[in-house]
């Protein structure tokens, strides 16, 4: 049970950010707004097209279980940036503290979600071991 569990939370870690790889690239010029709005204004072009590469690689290799400290690495370049840059609430009014620190917690917990995979690692199901496992005789190659 413990191992189809390791696959769903791997699967919701992913799809976030695979969904935020699409996003990225759909609404680039919104993207690139965004970006110059935060001050990132170095090569936004490059730092739009590496984001996307990154969450999809990275996404995909954590989905199916393949290089997980790979995928984890990949994916936290992006996550704990902008979890900081985007969701400073400590800098907000009051007004809208609330709201930013409740996105902030969330990209947190999403974080820990990701760390947790790179320390314990994929379980039962992975592409990795599922081709360890099914390995022919080597008199059959």
């Amino acid at each position: 049970m413990k191992d189809g569990f390791d696959l769903l939370a791997r699967a919701m870690i992913s799809t976030i950010s695979i969904y935020e790889a699409f996003t990225t690239l759909q609404f680039i010029q919104r993207t690139k707004e965004t970006l110059l709005e935060y001050g990132l204004s170095w090569y936004p072009e490059f730092l739009i097209y590496f984001t996307a590469i990154a969450l999809f690689i990275g996404g995909v290799f954590l989905l199916i279980g393949y290089r997980p400290g790979f995928a984890v690495s990949l994916l936290l370049l992006y996550w704990i940036p902008v979890t900081f840059i985007v969701f400073p609430f400590w800098n907000d009014p009051p007004e809208i503290r609330n709201v930013q620190s409740i996105h902030f917690m969330k990209n947190i917990a999403f974080i820990g979600g990701m760390i947790h995979v790179l320390v314990y690692g994929t379980g039962k199901y992975s592409v990795r071991r599922f081709f360890g496992v099914t390995k022919l005789p080597k008199e059959k190659w």
